[in-house]
């Protein structure tokens, strides 16, 4: 029992980085580029393009700072992450992150 109060105060006191000073209105706003390959509410309905609605938000703020930065290469997104400030990945992955992610379903087939 002693340690569960060391753990409760280390998930409220440690903040994600990618997350800090990140505004999901503006990330809503930012995204409407976004929609055309992966949905209004990051929900794409095209298997071949993620869903990044409930991803979590460090992790969205990863891969598009590896778009951006080379390490991750992609002829799509490569050069949308390039645009991207900072705070717009922020931004974007604050925003996703609050979105609800959509069941789908695989073809008996798969």
């Amino acid at each position: 029992m002693k340690k569960l109060p060391v753990i409760a105060l280390a998930c409220i006191t440690v903040v994600p980085a990618a997350v800090t000073g990140a505004d999901i209105e503006a990330g809503r706003e930012k995204a409407s580029t976004c929609a055309a390959c992966h949905g209004v509410d990051g929900n794409s309905a095209n298997p071949q393009w993620p869903k990044l609605a409930g991803q979590h938000p460090q992790y969205i703020y990863k891969q598009l700072q590896d778009f951006k930065q080379g390490a991750r290469a992609d002829p799509i997104m490569s050069p949308q992450a390039r645009s991207l400030s900072d705070q717009d990945m922020r931004d974007l992955a604050a925003y996703y992150a609050a979105q609800t992610t959509s069941l789908g379903t695989a073809g008996e087939e798969l």
